[in-house]
């Protein structure tokens, strides 16, 4: 754990002086006293099927136990009595399984995504892992995730696969696009508040998430994070009293009791060891951490924490290793990190001072406007993007600006490949005039047009059939004709990945899916990223 130099923990608000004398008996009480009671059982429940580890506990609903039957009376099914392998959807009122962000007209994916597709299945086949996707797989991922699209056939109205989608978009790290679609959908039920309560507390909006609590008590909030909110209210007696009850009714765990304790009483617990944080870190215990001054590191946790330092209140070297995540998973527009990198100057060497110094120096050639200095520093730069595998960033910001300089060499060769992972890639891909075979080749990738053109290395000869005749895989082929075209784009996603990784007949199937269902953006983007980054497993 640590605490970056000269940046205190963020203070809370209305904080009541350390070491009241209300606060000291109140601790000294339970917690030397052994007053801890074993972890009460709760009724049996399931979580959903999306629900992650780190989600679940900073605030959730106990579930009701069920009445049992009367001894006289069979137990009533709670599918009512039709078979189990019967699908319904009710007939009136919208499905939250609908929403989304983005339109079918924008998104460029039909409004019936899921079809035929039952939710569990789907909701499945979207947990999977895909962190490791090209960038362009990554946005097509994210899209499908936002877009709005028909329910599954078997939705039945209870927001199943949405839950799902937003638990994906906590992993992902998108943070504020999974905000916005519970905003969409309301934070009246425990399920979408719990989210969203988390959402606050890593991007600091806990505040407003603790007010939305007090004023609906039925979201029913664990014991935790009322004590937080209590706290940010203010009322510091209010929570001290309710961690007591908590903790002699065994509701609140040991380790979760000293970290609360230490958070509300700093003073009274100086002398003792730090608890050490639990696994997995939670967005309450993180915030907790950081309000007594000992800021749990977010590299090693998933990467939504890194949204917890990207602000200011975090040193300036952490904001930039979060920002670098968030945008390699492609959550965060560019220019954050752009922002970030050109904000002052290097404050030592090595790591990620040697990309921020390449950073500034390319920039403020650009800026310039010399070409024999964009020349001279583009090199270095480009390197270090490629190190970090931030080289689509780099091209989003700097990829029509390169195109336009007059450049020679081994800068032209670097700046044209740059251009090519930008948004401009068709454009510039028509302009340049090919030095190469392997250039041809890209710049036909680029335009759609391959036919005539020799692949330069095994990757290209993998692409080239996707181009000049694709053929859709029996798996994928069975997929569309069966009405559940989401469930097939996922599965192409992951053949390219695993071509990525040495299965190049992966490649030729999922990019010729892509282009069969007319993603054709998606899949000349693919094949130029399969070509130009450096993700060969």
């Amino acid at each position: 754990m640590r605490t970056d130099p000269g940046v205190s923990a963020s203070p809370l608000p209305g904080r009541r002086p350390a070491g009241g004398p209300f606060a000291a008996g109140l601790f000294a009480g339970f917690l030397a006293g052994g007053l801890f009671l074993p972890q009460g059982a709760r009724a049996a429940g399931e979580d959903p099927l999306s629900a992650i580890g780190w989600l679940s506990q900073s605030v959730s609903l106990p579930v009701a136990p069920t009445a049992p039957a009367r001894p006289d009376e069979p137990p009533v099914a709670s599918g009512g009595a039709l078979p189990a392998s019967v699908a319904t959807t009710p007939l009136d009122g919208p499905s939250p399984d609908a929403i989304g962000l983005i339109s079918p007209a924008v998104s460029g994916l039909p409004k019936n995504l899921w079809g035929a597709g039952l939710s569990d299945e789907i909701s499945r086949a979207i947990l999977r892992d895909r962190m490791e996707s090209l960038p362009a797989l990554r946005q097509l991922f994210l899209t499908m995730l936002l877009a709005e699209a028909d329910p599954p056939i078997d939705s039945g109205g209870h927001g199943q696969l949405l839950l799902t989608r937003i638990d994906k978009l906590l992993l992902i790290g998108a943070l504020e696009q999974a905000a916005a679609l519970i905003d969409i959908a309301g934070t009246d039920t425990p399920d979408l508040f719990r989210r969203a309560f988390d959402v606050a507390l890593l991007t600091g909006n806990e505040d407003r998430a603790c007010q939305r609590m007090q004023a609906a008590p039925g979201l029913a909030p664990t014991l935790q994070a009322r004590v937080l909110c209590l706290a940010r209210g203010g009322d510091w007696d209010a929570a001290a009293l309710t961690l007591s009850s908590a903790g002699a009714l065994g509701e609140v765990d040991a380790a979760q009791t000293a970290l609360l304790a230490r958070f509300l009483d700093p003073d009274l617990f100086e002398a003792d060891p730090l608890p050490l944080p639990p696994s997995p870190v939670t967005p309450l215990d993180w915030k907790l951490y950081e309000a007594i001054g000992e800021t749990i590191p977010t590299g090693t946790l998933p990467v939504a924490f890194a949204w917890a330092e990207i602000g200011p209140q975090a040193g300036w070297k952490a904001q930039i290793e979060a920002a670098e995540r968030l945008t390699r998973a492609g959550t965060i527009a560019p220019n954050l990190l752009l922002g970030l990198y050109t904000e002052r100057d290097p404050a030592a060497s090595g790591g990620v001072w040697e990309r921020v110094r390449a950073f500034q120096a390319f920039d403020a050639a650009l800026q310039s406007g010399d070409p024999a200095r964009i020349a001279a520093t583009l090199p270095a730069a480009w390197a270090r993007m490629q190190e970090a595998e931030l080289e689509v960033p780099f091209a989003f910001l700097y990829g029509a600006a390169l195109n336009e300089t007059a450049l020679s060499g081994e800068a032209a060769k670097i700046a044209f490949r740059i251009g090519l992972l930008s948004p401009h890639y068709e454009k510039i891909a028509r302009t340049h005039k090919p030095v190469d075979e392997a250039e041809s080749f890209l710049a036909g990738l680029a335009t759609g047009q391959i036919a005539g053109l020799r692949p330069p290395d095994s990757m290209g000869r993998a692409i080239a059939p996707a181009f000049l005749a694709p053929e859709l895989s029996d798996e994928t082929k069975s997929l569309i004709e069966g009405r559940r075209l989401g469930e097939a784009l996922l599965i192409a996603i992951e053949e390219i990945q695993r071509g990525v990784e040495g299965n190049a007949s992966g490649v030729t199937r999922g990019l010729s899916l892509l282009r069969k269902v007319k993603l054709e953006s998606v899949a000349r983007r693919t094949a130029l990223e399969l070509m130009i980054l450096e993700r060969r497993g």
